[in-house]
């Protein structure tokens, strides 16, 4: 390669490098054979963070680890939102929501410690219209209840993750939510077009 060439290579993959460094990690970026006249392409294979985060986080954030049951309630989340046509900062407020009232687990009566009659992802109430014991602890049910709700709130895409849910389910802790919306805008990153 000359002199020029790589010059301009080396300076194109330095301001790359430098870009990804203050920007912070955009998309993976693959190598073209040397000589082709390509320096890098892109992946577009995940939503854009500025999409499912769009107010950026409120207050400290939680994070669990999750189980094979809990990553699979995630992709029916997932599955229940593109089936109900909405996108993905809907899947993100759906899964904070559900890491805030189950952990994502889809709980059925827990006896005492129940809340009221709550149960599922969402912790919904079969005596407030959410549907039966059996429609609510369906995942896909539950995700499009829950959306149903989301639907109904005028402008919920503009209003910060934790008024939007709140809006739906009307919580004794309405500020619980927020802390749950990194780790939801992670799990809709990873398998959104998974």
């Amino acid at each position: 390669m000359n002199t020029i060439m790589r010059r301009s290579v080396l300076g194109i993959a330095g301001l790359a490098f430098a870009g990804g460094v203050f920007a912070g990690p955009v998309a993976e970026a693959h190598a073209a054979p040397v000589g082709s006249g390509l320096v890098a392409v892109a992946q577009a294979d995940k939503p854009d963070s500025g999409r499912l985060i769009p107010h950026g986080v409120q207050g400290t954030q939680s994070r669990i680890d999750l189980s094979d049951e809990q990553s699979a309630n995630v992709k029916a989340i997932i599955a229940a939102t593109k089936k109900a046509g909405m996108d993905e900062r809907a899947a993100v407020v759906s899964i904070a929501t559900a890491l805030q009232e189950s952990k994502l687990e889809n709980l059925g009566h827990l006896g005492d410690r129940n809340d009221h009659d709550s149960q599922g992802l969402f912790q919904q109430r079969p005596s407030s219209g959410w549907g039966t014991v059996e429609q609510i602890t369906d995942p896909e049910y539950s995700t499009t209840a829950f959306l149903k709700g989301l639907k109904q709130v005028d402008g919920w895409q503009d209003m910060p993750l934790t008024r939007a849910a709140q809006t739906v389910q009307v919580s004794a802790y309405p500020d619980h939510y927020a802390q749950w919306e990194q780790q939801a805008a992670d799990l809709v990153a990873e398998h959104w077009n998974s």
